[in-house]
């Protein structure tokens, strides 16, 4: 044990930033994420088809109450049941499985660079940054409001990290903007900070309007291409128990309109806006997300839609919202297979609920990720930075997740059994008691044979304490700082610029959306 504990060894990637800073921050090359893996399925096909059973009841017996009339009137004229002088929309379940049947298991999302479009179904697996936060925080200027300085610099990082493939919405909320605008503003740094796909938020019809316009002019492209070409999704959060208000059913009829991405996720907290038992969350999640899914079939056949799963349970001390927790992960994983049952893309989320990013934000989001991978998820939401329960963005906690989500895609990597990796021939030529260190089986693979880590030191006690003691959140602060000043912004066309420009100038002037 002294010989072992005493050997100098050498770090990782992340250790020679800290004290030699390399040219550019360590990570690894950008991939399209596959899982090759059969997701782990924890209910049996009867139980499934009970929590299947009781969701169609809720639909057609208790119904979900839609605020919007302009959505009544959809729901009524396709078949539902809406009575006069009241907001509750009931749907049989024939038409309810012949309306979902209608949304295509397989979408792609296209970027203004088209070497970041993504497929969303299948084995496909696309991770967010962080979004809809009040507030952000780093080592250095600790916990603040959102702030439009502070949002750019996230988009910065999301364009810098390549695990990371698009953005969710505004990772923290650039609360020093006018209401009015701020979209503008938003979704502007948005199309030109990242060449990334995106998110525009359902708050009213003129944000989401604005959104696609957006949309269509970074990607240069008319009205017909952009609705056979999605090119931006929303999320709708239902607003649990059993409704949908007024601004997320627009933004439903609006998307759906133009041919976007529609993620569909109620917000079922288990104890809280949804029965205290998993089976019985889960059984209301799946009525909320089947409502919203075939209402947008409803204003479109075909409309590309995701099932949002987000059910989590609530510490029944104090009502406080727990994330990362063995129901959240059960939770994840019963969800994929509810959206398998009806051959719809799955959009899960790494999510925890403490207060720094520090070993419970870590192991949290390590169940919340595996849940959402061994769930068959295709859009992990919320996959870089959140801590406090989605209250906060963190720079740190962002390449701690970045560091967490390349091994899982390293994990989902497939392994090679041939001749050449079996290596009878190295352990011929090495026998009994030798080492392999310096067999051409060795030297030919060893640069690439394992994970390097961007933030992990592997340096043993002595080495890591002689360097300063640095633990992983202060490396991860140094690693956040360099990534930013090796930023350089994605190249747009000139005339693209301009018409952007232009259109967030116009909208501006006549005074941007509603601020209520």
């Amino acid at each position: 044990m002294r010989e072992r504990t005493g050997r100098r060894r050498r770090g990782g990637a992340a250790a020679a930033a800290i004290e030699a800073g390399p040219p550019k921050s360590p990570q690894q090359a950008q991939r399209r994420v596959r899982n090759p893996y059969r997701p782990i399925e924890i209910l049996a096909d009867d139980a499934l088809d009970r929590i299947h059973d009781a969701s169609i009841t809720i639909l057609e017996e208790i119904g979900v109450d839609f605020l919007s009339g302009e959505a009544r009137e959809i729901a009524k004229t396709n078949g539902a049941d809406v009575r006069e002088g009241s907001e509750r929309v009931r749907f049989d379940r024939a038409l309810v499985m012949e309306l979902i049947a209608k949304a295509p298991e397989r979408v792609r999302l296209h970027a203004r660079n088209p070497d970041h479009d993504l497929e969303l179904g299948g084995d496909a697996l696309a991770f967010c940054m962080v979004a809809s936060t009040p507030n952000c925080s780093d080592l250095e200027g600790g916990r603040r409001r959102g702030n439009f300085k502070d949002y750019q610099d996230f988009l910065r990082l999301s364009q810098q990290l390549n695990i990371c493939h698009l953005n969710g919405g505004y990772p923290v909320e650039p609360i020093d903007l006018p209401p009015s605008t701020r979209h503008l503003d938003a979704l502007h740094a948005l199309a030109t900070l990242t060449d990334k796909p995106f998110h525009a938020y359902s708050l009213g019809r003129e944000r989401i309007r604005d959104g696609i316009e957006i949309a269509r002019i970074a990607r240069g492209v008319d009205a017909q291409t952009l609705a056979r070409e999605p090119s931006l999704f929303t999320i709708i959060n239902t607003n649990s128990p059993l409704k949908l208000d007024i601004p997320m059913a627009l933004g439903i009829i609006e998307m759906a309109r133009a041919g976007q991405i529609v993620v569909i996720t109620p917000f079922t907290l288990s104890g809280a806006m949804a029965p205290v038992t998993l089976a019985g969350a889960l059984a209301q999640q799946n009525a909320e997300a089947l409502a919203g899914i075939a209402f947008a079939q409803m204003v479109r056949p075909g409309a590309p839609c995701l099932y949002g799963g987000f059910t989590s349970n609530v510490d029944m001390k104090s009502g406080a919202p727990a994330f990362g927790t063995p129901e959240y992960t059960r939770a994840a994983q019963i969800s994929g297979q509810l959206a398998r049952r009806y051959r719809l893309p799955f959009r899960s989320s790494n999510v925890n609920a403490s207060n720094a990013p520090d070993a419970q934000a870590a192991y949290e989001s390590e169940m919340a990720v595996w849940g959402a991978v061994m769930g068959g998820c295709n859009m992990m939401m919320h996959a870089l930075g959140w801590i406090e329960g989605g209250l906060c963005a963190s720079f740190e906690k962002v390449i701690m997740d970045a560091e967490i989500l390349q091994m899982i895609a390293e994990y989902l990597q497939p392994i090679e059994v041939s001749e050449a990796t079996l290596g009878l021939d190295a352990i011929r030529d090495v026998g009994p008691g030798g080492h392999f260190f310096g067999t051409a089986h060795t030297l030919a693979r060893y640069e690439s044979a394992f994970y390097a880590p961007m933030l992990s030191d592997w340096r043993n006690f002595e080495t890591w304490a002689e360097a300063g003691s640095v633990d992983a959140t202060r490396r991860a602060h140094a690693l956040y700082k360099q990534h930013l000043a090796e930023y350089e912004a994605p190249p747009m066309a000139a005339e693209r610029r301009e018409a952007l420009d232009a259109f967030v100038a116009k909208r501006r002037e006549e005074g941007g959306a509603p601020a209520d």
